[in-house]
């Protein structure tokens, strides 16, 4: 079970790294009147500038990083390097056993596992890679969802 402070938590890191990465490499602009698809994103964003970790670029009426918020991420990126090195190769069910010694949340790690390598990049083909149906196709919608939340914590408990 997820809660709420915790959706908002992992949905925010998923949109750090959209506006840290180039439109190239899969990032996006997030514009401060937030278009009908984006609209979910809504609390994810207040919340975002509440910790300081955004800030609205008036001029160009979108939202962006702050310093604070690249450092988040740089942090986040040291923690689940150190993760996937130490626990990569064992069984899902002793990694949890291990997180669950150290007091750390599984599923916050399984998150940022497959948020580092990728895997929750497109969340449309993520969904359609583990055989969910029906698909949601508005990834803003999916990433505040139960459901990818559900999704990701299925190999933690089988």
């Amino acid at each position: 079970m997820i809660t709420e402070d915790q959706k908002l938590t992992y949905a925010g890191i998923y949109v750090l790294k959209l506006l840290d990465l180039s439109a190239e490499d899969g990032g996006i602009e997030i514009p401060v009147v937030l278009p009908h698809e984006l609209q979910p994103l809504d609390p994810v964003l207040e919340q975002l500038l509440l910790e300081g970790l955004l800030e609205i670029d008036r001029k160009k009426g979108r939202y962006r990083l702050t310093q604070t918020g690249t450092d988040h991420i740089g942090l986040l990126i040291d923690e689940t390097e150190a993760l996937i090195e130490e626990l990569d190769e064992l069984p899902a069910a002793e990694v949890v056993e291990i997180l669950q010694q150290r007091n750390l949340d599984p599923l916050r790690v399984r998150f940022l596992w497959g948020w580092y390598q990728g895997e929750l990049d497109d969340l449309v083909t993520f969904q359609q890679r583990r055989g969910v149906t029906p698909v949601e196709r508005d990834w803003a919608l999916y990433l505040v969802s139960n459901e990818l939340y559900e999704e990701l914590g299925r190999e933690l408990n089988g």
